[in-house]
This record gives structure tokens, C-alpha cells and sequence, in this order.
């Protein structure tokens, strides 16, 4: 019998970094700034035909978004909605709860971007039959440049050494000088039986509560499942990668050669536009979300962000300190959040 191909998304994530355009409200996975699409439609529809099925995990205060998106492109799916995010390990095991031991899940994030689809369709097939086979697969992505935003895989052909957190930038030179290196894409492929029994093997409380949750919770129709609240709050939060890469035996990589990012902030947004033709100036400085006449004196490499409540002005080597901003406003309880 051949295996199913299930692509699970993950639609988790405010995109903080990407303040003032991502608000709770409307997180960056769900912003039609792309060729008019959304991020999450994009990765829907990169893997709609290879794939038998669609999961979608979501939480109660964006599923009402993904199901726009899903209806519009008459996707058929299984809805699964968190009371309260549990962070990625409970994520993709109530998804692999939800499909068959043998089947095989492609779980990938619903916010990153991908060009590249023969790349693409060549890493998933080499992923499918390794996860086939009964390993774990995680997706590393052939670096460009050092780059401080994203984790990095160390890996000898397609096992795994090591997973490393964000570096700092002399770090990240130096995995590039030495190679050996991919960035940390988010995306794995394996059967969900396989991933069920490493995740009850190396941390078995979120198994068990993540479980307990999944038995407990009533199905609101043929295609939703709303998770109980109360047995979600006692799972530990916990990401995937602490909960079973890093502790796995059975994990293997597949170097990616396709174009990745996950435009998780300005600058790589920034890199991104460019490349489709967005207008900066001769100092390449750029604005978004306005085509107000703008003019920017002594500046280079810097971005203005429009919207109607918030503006954002940033140089672009900073984008990673745009959090420190939604932090501060968190901390205050503002509505320029929502």
C-alpha cells in the first residue's frame, strides 16, 4: 500500500519582527504583499499537487484566515485548532495523531518563501523516501551568505552532526569559511508513527499530555478539531527541535539548493521585493506600504514602513532589532499590536 503524502502546515507565529505591517490580528503568513498572494497561500500552493491531503494547525485567533485562504483555493482539509499555542513539538504531534502511522507528513512552516520548483519537488522526493525508510528528515539550505537570523544544521553528506542556535555574525563567517554548514529551513518529512514514537521515547510528557489532549478534544464537524483548553495549558511548551531533533538517532538531512527565506525581517523582505522589481532609490533605500512621493536626505540602505496607525523607519542592518519595538509596545498593552 502506498504511503500517504500529508502536508501539514504550521501556521503559528506573529511575525514580530515584521511590526508594523504584522499584527496579531493579521500575522506576516497572512499579508497579500506578495505578487498579491499571502505566504501561507504560497506555501499552500507549492506543494498542493504532490501532496494526498492537507492539515492545517492553527490556533483560534488566525484559523478563521487560513480558512479563507483554503476555501478559496478549494482546498479540501483537516483543521486543527490549538486553545493555546504549545509551541511546534504538540503542534506535530497532534497532526501526526490526526493522520495514519504509515503516512508520510511533509510539515513545513506557512510564513517562509520558496523559488525554485524543480529544486524544490527534487529535495521533497529524496526527503519522502528517506522518511520511507523510517528516519527523520529535516530540510538544510545551502547558505548564501552568514546570515544571524537563521540556525544552522552541521552535516557530513546527509547526517546530521549538529544543530546550532542563531550565531552572531564572526559565528556565521565561520561556518561559511569552513563549510559544512546549511541554514536550518524549519521543515521536516517523516511518517507520523515514527515521529510519535521518538517524540513518546525523548519527551515523553508532551507526548502524554499532547495525547491526552488529541482524545479528548471533539470534533466540531468532518474536517475541524478544536482542542480542549485545559489539557492543552498542562503540555509542555516546547519546540520539535529540543523535544526530538537534537535527541533523535534516526535524523537525516537533505541539502536544499532551492532559494529560501523566511522573510522574518525587513531586510530579507527587503531582498526579497528588490528581486521583484520594488523601486528603491539611488542610495537603495526603500519605502513600503505607501506611493507617497518620499525623499530620503543622508541616507542609504534604510526602510520606511507605512500603515495607517504606525510608521517604522529603520536602516536595514538593523531589522533585527524591530522586536525590541514590539516587545516595548507589548509590554504596554498598546492596540498598535492588534
Amino acid at each position: 500500500m502506498e504511503n500517504k503524502l500529508v502536508h501539514v502546515l504550521l501556521t503559528g507565529g506573529i511575525g514580530s519582527r515584521l511590526w508594523p505591517l504584522s499584527r496579531k490580528s493579521r500575522p506576516k503568513q497572512y499579508l497579500e504583499i506578495f505578487e498579491n498572494k499571502s505566504l501561507f497561500e504560497k506555501t499552500l500552493l507549492r506543494s498542493k499537487e504532490l501532496v494526498d491531503e492537507v492539515i492545517v494547525v492553527g490556533n483560534t485567533d488566525n484559523c478563521h484566515l487560513s480558512r479563507a485562504i483554503l476555501e478559496k483555493t478549494n482546498t479540501s482539509y483537516f483543521d486543527i485548532i490549538e486553545s493555546t499555542p504549545r509551541n511546534t513539538a504538540a503542534a506535530i504531534a497532534f497532526a501526526a495523531f490526526a493522520a495514519d502511522s504509515d503516512s508520510v507528513l511533509l510539515v513545513t512552516p506557512s510564513d517562509h518563501m520558496i523559488d525554485g520548483e524543480k529544486a524544490y519537488k527534487e529535495a521533497l522526493d529524496e526527503a519522502v523516501q528517506k522518511a520511507k525508510d523510517g528516519f527523520i528528515v529535516t530540510f538544510g539550505v545551502t547558505p548564501k551568505k552568514p546570515e544571524t537570523g537563521y540556525g544552522y544544521i552541521e552535516y557530513e553528506k546527509d547526517d546530521v552532526i549538529s544543530f546550532r542556535e542563531k550565531p552572531n555574525l564572526e559565528t556565521a563567517k565561520d561556518f561559511i569559511r569552513k563549510g559544512g554548514f546549511l541554514w536550518n529551513s524549519g521543515m521536516f518529512c517523516f511518517k507520523a508513527g515514527v515521529f510519535l514514537a521518538e517524540l513518546e521515547k525523548y519527551s515523553p510528557i508532551v507526548y502524554k499530555k499532547a495525547k491526552k489532549a488529541w482524545e479528548n478534544s471533539g470534533d466540531e464537524n468532518s474536517k475541524v478539531c478544536r482542542l480542549d483548553l485545559d489539557l492543552s495549558l498542562d503540555i509542555p511548551s516546547i519546540s520539535v527541535d529540543y523535544a526530538v531533533m537534537e535527541r533523535s538517532s534516526k535524523i537525516k538531512v537533505v541539502p536544499a539548493n532551492f532559494k529560501w527565506s523566511d522573510l522574518g525581517s525587513f531586510e530579507s523582505v527587503y531582498e526579497y521585493l528588490v528581486g521583484q522589481g520594488h523601486p528603491v532609490d539611488e542610495n537603495r533605500n526603500m519605502v513600503i506600504g505607501s506611493d507617497r512621493f518620499t525623499a530620503f536626505v543622508g541616507m542609504r540602505n534604510t526602510i520606511l514602513v507605512c500603515t495607517p496607525d504606525a510608521n517604522l523607519i529603520l536602516q536595514k542592518r538593523a531589522s533585527q532589532d524591530v522586536k525590541e519595538v514590539y516587545n516595548k509596545l507589548d509590554s504596554e498593552n498598546s492596540d498598535l499590536l492588534n
